[in-house]
């Protein structure tokens, strides 16, 4: 097998707004090709990648032959399988015609077209124990990939946030294998501690105008607490829907606590009422800024479109660090891919 090229080359399907391609880039990787469907996110890939990004439907791609890569990597839609099954109306229209569980596919024509060393596949845990993965699995093996699969928690690879990711990685002329935790502890304090308590409105520190009941709300909140804390001290000014169900999770209408990880950042951290997302400190919702920090987006990276766009790409994205980890691992799975035939020691794969 030929060396490995100084600088790895990936395609990245179903981009969004590029954390995958991110992490792989701080691991030495460049990205050559990537398929995005919504525009901001595209055009935010574009902004930070170059414009080898294609805005469309990963069905129109004819071949991807032509872009030889070492490593494709991507994340088929995962609504379909998320149980909080949250869409947007184009996914919605996929759905009801049975094709958004079957963009995989897609992702599996890629890796017959190009015949990559690796390839990695990150979605939602329920991916990986669905019927759609048994079937890639199959054939990715069949195809001459070693597969490895199981769940990440991102909070124990230095990223200050508990989320749970299901991860594939596939190697071709080795054995594949996940990366082990480096338990790197970064708290929501060492995240955004430094940034401005009151949003400047500039540079995604965006505030927003919450009315006087609202405000009265969040002063009720106490560090690591939740609606429940409201419904107990302020019952008088509970929406009526939570006094009616006094179960329920735990981490709607939260608040952050500044020495631990923030819980999962998702598309609409801008609205309190939708999870753990007031400020550990300050009376409001976390800024886009914050939650960028908090997926560990760097305060370089350029996102494109409306607040509610930039937000969805936040939310949507796979966390850089986490992105990055794996990324030096496959690296490290390829060198001896390119170098040697013998058996070598890899690395466990991470518990689940």
């Amino acid at each position: 097998m030929a060396s490995l090229p100084e600088v790895p080359r990936i395609i990245d399907i179903f981009s969004g707004a590029g954390g995958l391609s991110l992490g792989f880039r701080q691991a030495g990787f460049q990205s050559v090709f990537a398929v995005e469907l919504d525009p901001p996110a595209a055009a935010t890939y574009a902004a930070n990648f170059g414009n080898h990004v294609r805005c469309g439907d990963v069905r129109d791609v004819v071949s991807f032959a032509q872009y030889p890569a070492e490593v494709i990597v991507g994340g088929p839609p995962c609504q379909g399988f998320s149980p909080l099954g949250r869409m947007s109306a184009t996914q919605s229209r996929l759905t009801r015609h049975g094709e958004l569980n079957a963009l995989w596919g897609h992702y599996l024509r890629a890796l017959h077209d190009v015949r990559p060393r690796a390839f990695v596949i990150e979605n939602v845990p329920e991916f990986l124990a669905s019927r759609e993965y048994a079937t890639f699995r199959a054939a990715a093996v069949q195809a001459g990939y070693d597969v490895a699969q199981g769940v990440l928690r991102a909070e124990d690879f230095g990223v200050p946030q508990k989320r749970r990711r299901g991860f594939v990685v596939g190697l071709r002329g080795g054995q594949a294998s996940l990366p082990v935790p480096t338990f790197e502890t970064l708290t929501v304090r060492g995240a955004i501690g430094d940034l401005p308590l009151d949003p400047t409105g500039e540079d995604l520190h965006w505030g927003r105008q919450p009315t006087p009941v609202s405000l009265e709300r969040y002063r009720v909140v106490p560090p690591g607490g939740n609606r429940f804390d409201l419904m107990r001290a302020r019952p008088d000014i509970t929406p009526r829907c939570w006094l009616d169900k006094p179960t329920g999770s735990t981490d709607v209408f939260g608040r952050l606590r500044w020495d631990a990880p923030a819980l999962t950042i998702r598309t609409e951290f801008f609205k309190p009422e939708k999870g753990c997302y007031l400020h550990p400190e300050a009376h409001r919702p976390i800024t886009h800024r914050e939650a960028a920090r908090l997926q560990t987006f760097p305060d370089d990276f350029v996102f494109q479109g409306s607040r509610t766009e930039v937000a969805r790409q936040i939310g949507n994205a796979v966390p850089p660090k986490l992105a990055a980890a794996v990324a030096r691992h496959v690296r490290a799975l390829l060198a001896p891919c390119a170098t040697l035939t013998g058996v070598m020691d890899y690395l466990p794969v991470a518990d689940a």
